[in-house]
């Protein structure tokens, strides 16, 4: 009974991830160029997940910066403004406490959908938008209030998006003394499945920061 119980048990529900995001010297409104040091591994290939997208990271006092490249489709984007959670793009979450002993967000947990298009008249244009957390404690206050920079470009074989996180729209960030933070990400793909940091959706990812991993911003 114990054997088969255990079994059932994501492997990565037994560990804390802590990984390593290096400051980024680009500007916001710049070109967004994360180098291979800059890429988040896939710790869901643990749990048998497909490895099927590049996630990178940085950093910098004014925010964060994302790169996303998915080069593995053979079908095409499906991405809708009034579709958010079933499109095909980004997921991320943050916690500028880095608390995981809780199980409830709070006011300094914050969840953003990016996806390469699905917005503007047509559904062509990239677009971003900040969701409240289910069953948190507090609302972050900058919910909505500050626009996320995201461009993509879109190939045969899927998409490479970009985008910058401002500071201000990130309730308590403090890098000066606050150097880690929690972090979680997710690609959803209609064809390809889901990508995580670790853990995957048949947890409760999306409003447990702790099931969340944590980001050491260094130098």
């Amino acid at each position: 009974m114990s054997n088969s119980i255990v079994a059932q048990v994501p492997k990565n529900l037994l560990f804390q991830y802590r990984v390593a995001c290096k400051r980024f010297p680009g500007k916001p409104g710049g070109k967004i160029e994360l180098t291979e040091a800059f890429r988040i591994p896939n710790f869901g290939a643990f749990e048998g997940q497909v490895d099927f997208a590049d996630m990178r990271v940085g950093w910098s006092e004014e925010g964060l910066f994302l790169r996303l490249e998915v080069n593995k489709k053979e079908q095409s984007l499906w991405c809708r403004e009034t579709q958010l959670l079933d499109s095909d793009g980004l997921q991320v979450w943050i916690d500028t406490r880095d608390v995981h002993n809780v199980h409830r967000a709070s006011k300094f947990c914050h969840w953003f959908v990016l996806l390469p298009s699905g917005g503007g008249i047509r559904n062509e244009s990239p677009m971003a938008s900040m969701l409240k957390i289910n069953r948190s404690r507090d609302d972050s206050p900058t919910i909505n209030r500050f626009k996320i920079d995201v461009k993509s470009k879109i190939t045969k074989q899927g998409y490479c998006l970009t985008a910058f996180i401002p500071g201000k729209a990130l309730h308590g960030w403090n890098t000066d003394d606050h150097q880690f933070i929690g972090f979680n990400y997710a690609v959803n793909d209609r064809e390809l499945g889901w990508q995580t940091l670790a853990m995957g959706p048949e947890l409760p990812i999306m409003e447990d920061p702790s099931l969340w991993q944590t980001l050491h911003l260094i130098d």
